[in-house]
């Protein structure tokens, strides 16, 4: 994988990274394409010196008419018809050869520009699902897609068409200044000179821009988070008749947007019009300061007919620079929110040395710990507080306790969603630190109360990538009690399901997430609300698929139906974050504590 972009902040700051630095993160990815870059570099010489020599070959056909002395000094020995068909042919040939080679450029130029699009785009879906937990906490889902697509996108613009085209332009302005010094320094100096505060203007209307830019981007991030919000809890939306509510609040943040994109318009604006107006005052300088020169018999005709289209023309490629530039600095603000993710640290990685967990077949397997547990979601705020406990190989443990005592936390802690701020969790006496994360959570299957479904089969959906045999897809149906209602289906195990199995019922892709863990043969069976979302028929169906499944298996089960825990060989009671009580179902009522209590009020209100 490519070396990610250099790090950002996530604010626009007045002390900004220099735009060249954070052109630089782009070199590794355009170096990919290094032969295709460089020859479309090459060809950007023979297109300038095409488009360059077209004034003075106009210009000498004025000249020769004229009988006046021509930059080609060859003409001058050959009949006019002759010298004309000379020029009319090279001007033909510099106009075809300038139309193909820019079309080949451009081209090669759009190629390398997609290859980077595509590469970043890749690098950066890699490492934002490597980010951990956290990181997804606290960023909206809108915000991630607008990096991956739009701002992605501009990228690919700044380092083809902007960067490459901006050296095209550079080219072009560089030759056509020699050639004008060599046909007359005097107007030369003059159209140079006025580059300068025209230089100045565009850069100061540039930064603004970027700043604008910057500012819309940021708003189209959010415009993406509302929609994204409303799109996924449009239930609740309609349910609770928030349609005008939240389409007013949608309003506001749209106006907000368009409000950023009219200042990015205007000064994208002040630029074109700038360069507009200082051509037209070029043209009519070369004109006066031409016609002086032509009176004092130091300038042709020709010469200044060739100097008026190189106005025109010395001012294209600033135009079309300014054009570019504008590219460059949206691509530029780009690279700067891109970075906000590239710099994200991967706060959950394997160390360089991983162990390996039953590594010898005939060692009982499924031993878990916690040790002195902290852990919080905030530093400030810690949800597990030294939390000690042992599940023993085999054994079937229920967590049970009021909502927010820590039942979830546990779980991800021991799958390394997240990490524990203090103390260790181990399996079978190895730190879950010290694991690779894909073998941990390979011997580990994990149920929880929503079963997300992927939009695809019902094959891919149990598989979920891995290569299993359409007999073992079977078998694990079998074993879950699942065949029955996936043979219900049209196609079977072949039947198209839609993102977030919109198509199957909550009962139905609760079923699946069970032949899910059954195909993996896990070592550790979690159950997270797992039976929460079926009726009482499909569930009386998977407690006989539970039993099979959490045979001579390691089990934690977490469910608030005290009920369906009741066999369960110890029941681990939390409160704030703390063990408070642990024994059997029996036992626990004999305390008369906090489970007896959560006990006999569930069963009164049954």
């Amino acid at each position: 994988m490519t070396a990610p972009l250099q790090p950002r902040n996530s604010s626009y700051r007045a002390k900004r990274e220099t735009d060249w630095r954070l052109f630089k993160s782009l070199i590794p990815y355009g170096l990919q394409n290094s032969r295709t870059l460089l020859f479309s570099l090459l060809l950007l010489v023979p297109a300038s010196l095409a488009g360059a020599i077209q004034p003075i070959l106009v210009g000498d056909a004025i000249s020769l008419v004229k009988q006046e002395p021509t930059w080609l000094k060859f003409l001058q020995t050959v009949p006019l018809t002759t010298g004309i068909n000379i020029l009319s042919g090279l001007l033909l040939a510099t106009l075809v050869a300038r139309v193909f080679l820019d079309a080949w450029q451009g081209f090669l130029v759009q190629q390398v520009g997609q290859s980077i699009t595509a590469n970043i785009r890749t690098d950066l879906f890699f490492h934002v699902t490597s980010l951990a937990m956290r990181f997804f906490d606290r960023t909206p889902v809108g915000r991630l897609i607008t990096r991956l697509t739009s701002d992605v996108e501009s990228l690919g613009d700044v380092f083809s068409t902007g960067a490459i085209g901006i050296i095209g332009d550079l080219f072009s302005i560089l030759v056509i200044a020699v050639l004008m010094f060599l046909l007359q320094w005097q107007l030369a100096l003059l159209l140079v000179v006025m580059l300068i505060p025209v230089t100045a203007l565009i850069i100061y209307f540039q930064q603004q821009f970027r700043k604008a830019n910057y500012r819309a981007r940021e708003e189209i991030s959010a415009l993406n988070s509302m929609l994204q919000e409303n799109i996924v809890g449009i239930g609740v939306v309609q349910l609770f008749r928030r349609e005008e509510f939240n389409s007013q609040l949608f309003r506001q943040v749209n106006q907000r947007y368009v409000k950023e994109v009219d200042k990015t318009i205007f000064h994208d604006s002040a630029i074109s019009a700038t360069l507009e107006w200082i051509s037209l005052v070029a043209i009519a300088g070369v004109l006066w300061a031409g016609s002086l020169l032509i009176t004092g018999n130091q300038l042709s005709l020709g010469a200044l007919t060739a100097f008026i289209l190189y106005a025109q023309r010395l001012f294209d490629p600033l135009r079309q620079f300014a054009e570019k530039f504008t590219a460059i600095q949206a691509g530029l603000t780009a690279i700067e929110r891109v970075n906000d993710i590239m710099s994200e640290p991967i706060e959950i990685r394997d160390i360089a040395n991983p162990k390996t967990l039953y590594a010898h077949p005939d060692t009982e397997t499924g031993k878990i710990q916690f040790d002195q547990v902290w852990f919080g979601y905030k530093p400030e705020d810690p949800v597990l507080k030294d939390l000690n406990f042992t599940i023993h190989p085999g054994e079937k443990v229920a967590l049970v306790g009021p909502t927010g005592a820590g039942k979830s936390s546990i779980i991800r802690l021991l799958t390394r969603l997240y990490e524990a701020t203090e103390g260790t969790v181990l399996i079978d006496g190895i730190d879950v630190r010290e694991l690779p994360q894909t073998e941990l959570r390979r011997h580990m299957g994990v149920i929880l109360q929503d079963g997300f479904i992927f939009a695809g089969d019902v094959k891919s959906n149990i598989t979920l990538g891995e290569t299993y045999s359409f007999e073992e897809i079977q078998a694990a149906a079998q074993n879950t009690n699942v065949d029955r209602l996936i043979e219900q289906l049209p196609q079977g195990y072949d039947t198209p399901l839609r993102e977030r199995g919109t198509n199957l019922s909550a009962g139905q892709k609760q079923l699946l997430a069970f032949a899910r863990a059954a195909i993996r043969d896990p070592k550790i069976l979690v159950l997270d609300e797992a039976t929460a979302s079926l009726d009482v028929g499909t569930e009386a169906l998977v407690q006989d698929a539970l039993d099979r499944l959490l045979k001579g298996r390691t089990a934690i089960i977490i469910a608030h139906r005290l009920s369906t825990i009741r066999q369960c060989d110890r029941i681990l009671v939390l409160k704030r974050g703390q063990l408070v009580e642990s024994g059997s179902h029996e036992e626990l009522l004999a305390q008369n504590g906090l489970y007896a209590s959560l006990y006999h009020l569930q069963m009164l209100e049954t």
